[in-house]
């Protein structure tokens, strides 16, 4: 195949990345089935709230495998797999809320389509830095904005199919339409022949850029470098989730100052519509970010994203305009979101593109432990003290934390068998 088809398919398959993340992404919709399902089962919030947080942690650790997957059997094996089983496991959680069985709910949601998550997640990022090595940031950015915006569609769409058809059939249809999706944009997958790279594109020295600068992944657990851009991740999602865990009733705090007489419910709504706002930043920062780190470096992104948050984590406590605390928090979940974008760029920078889907999967496992720690700290924090004040301060440390790794951070000056 000739050069110019050969850039035209990796564009293809950017596109179906893109759809297959926007599917994937749907699962931080959860809260739109919650309510609904505590309503039919009278199950507790923890309970059902549980359902989520096996699926976030079960996606960290099969993304870790799944990595390892992609360099073994290839994409569209993994990227098949993974849209098999998150639409089986959607459809599982439909026949759970039939049942009423809580049990079975935690297993197909939370287990099953978990799992299909984590492997549907790390194969379009693997891919598109093979096919990418001039646009990492940007096509990296462009992909993982597609599963931030996946909650937006989701949270758009699921609430008329559950008033309509019911909790039970909107899992099904949605189950179906994740099979099609996510499986039919899995077969444009495949990863380029060894030693191309696009028309015109000469890599720099030591960039990263072919497979002969690759490390293994066992070489690259051997660098401190691994472990750095790990605690960078795991730092900054746990700032940034544990900030969209309380958004909306830090918003409604804000509010009350302003609205003092304004009733619950309206002060709620308001608190949503602030949460939904910012959450289109949490896409929208992960193209911004990734595409600027193609410019300035990756390395000077997390630099300015670390002591800029970390700014505005300490001084947001003292905010009472609801305006200017809307645009500080799109604008830290901007930073969020262009972690997650930039970081898969950045770990192909230090080790190069061949092994990239274990060394980045692994990498992972630090965002299900930031999704377990950030929001227990931060509900901990409030639940003592009675603010929020302490757990932003808090996050702010973990910020400045990751500015020091950020600023020092060198990468590795020859690999080591």
């Amino acid at each position: 195949m000739s050069n110019e088809n050969l850039d035209s398919k990796r564009w293809i398959i950017a596109i179906a990345a893109v759809i297959m993340q926007l599917s994937l992404g749907t699962v931080y919709a959860w809260s739109v089935f919650k309510k609904a399902l505590m309503a039919s089962h009278g199950w507790s919030e923890t309970a059902t709230q549980t359902t989520f947080s096996i699926c976030i942690g079960v996606i960290g650790l099969a993304a870790a495998f799944g990595g390892l997957l992609v360099d073994k059997k290839g994409p569209r094996f993994v990227a098949t797999l993974g849209g098999i089983l998150f639409g089986v496991g959607t459809v599982i959680a439909g026949f759970a809320d039939t049942i009423g069985s809580l049990y079975l709910l935690w297993f197909g949601y939370g287990l099953i389509a978990g799992v299909g998550n984590g492997f549907g997640y790390v194969t379009p990022i693997a891919t598109l830095i093979r096919w990418f090595p001039d646009k990492r940031g940007l096509v990296t950015g462009l992909a993982v904005m597609g599963f931030g915006a996946g909650a937006f569609f989701m949270g758009m769409i699921a609430p008329y199919n559950i008033e309509s058809i019911g909790v039970a059939n909107t899992f099904f249809i949605w189950g179906v339409v994740f099979l099609i999706l996510v499986v039919g944009a899995a077969q444009f997958y495949s990863n380029p022949q060894k030693g191309w790279l696009p028309a015109g594109f000469i890599p720099k020295a030591g960039a990263g850029s072919s497979d002969e600068e690759s490390y293994s992944f066992k070489m690259a657990l051997r660098t401190p470098q691994w472990y750095i851009l790990w605690l960078m991740l795991f730092l900054n999602i746990s700032a940034g989730i544990g900030l969209i865990s309380q958004l909306s009733p830090m918003a409604q705090d804000v509010l009350k100052k302003s609205f003092v007489d304004m009733e619950a419910v309206k002060l709620a709504a308001m608190g949503g519509t602030i949460l939904a706002i910012a959450s289109i930043f949490n896409g929208l920062g992960r193209l911004f970010w990734a595409w600027v780190s193609d410019g300035i470096g990756r390395k000077m992104v997390f630099t300015i994203m670390f002591i800029t948050q970390a700014v505005l984590y300490i001084i947001l406590p003292s905010v009472a305009s609801y305006i200017l605390f809307a645009v500080m928090a799109c604008y830290m979940l901007a930073c969020y979101g262009g972690g997650f974008a930039t970081m898969p760029a950045f770990a192909a920078d230090t080790f190069g593109p061949k092994y990239i889907g274990r060394i980045y999967g692994t990498m992972l496992t630090a965002w299900g432990a930031a999704g377990v720690i950030g929001p227990l700290v931060f509900a901990r924090i409030k639940e003592v003290t009675g603010t929020f004040q302490g757990a932003l301060l808090f996050a702010a440390v973990l910020l400045v934390i990751g500015f020091l790794l950020a600023v020092t951070y060198k990468k590795p000056k020859e690999r080591t068998v």
